[in-house]
């Protein structure tokens, strides 16, 4: 039992993961695939962080008596990626709101009747 309750932020980390990623397939819905997208990236920022913590590290300064670090790059890396994240999030809507004005309709199946694809 201790293993699973150990393991508990990987659990979640899967099950994010997989809701998101079902939103993005299963949903013609062009904003709820934005959503689910960020879903799925903050699963992996889970994933990333989860990795990164040491039990017992300390921050990374200098003071005696403390030999156990956690290493700052992956929350920096994770830092990043928020920003990468939101702003991908930010271009996503507009082009949905480009989509919508063309088209009138923000459905993924209209859109491909409208334009004459699939």
């Amino acid at each position: 039992m201790d293993t699973i309750a150990g393991l508990f932020n990987y659990w979640i980390v899967i099950v994010l993961m997989m809701i998101g990623f079902y939103v993005v397939i299963a949903d013609s819905n062009l904003i709820k695939k934005i959503i689910g997208l960020n879903i799925f990236q903050t699963s992996v920022f889970i994933l990333y962080i989860s990795v990164a913590k040491i039990d017992g590290g300390a921050a990374p300064i200098l003071e005696d008596g403390i030999t156990n670090y956690v290493n700052p790059l992956p929350h920096v890396l994770i830092l990043t990626a928020i920003v990468v994240g939101i702003a991908t999030t930010a271009l996503g809507l507009a082009l949905i709101v480009r989509i919508k004005e063309a088209y009138n309709t923000i459905e993924e199946d209209e859109i491909h009747e409208k334009d004459g694809t699939l």
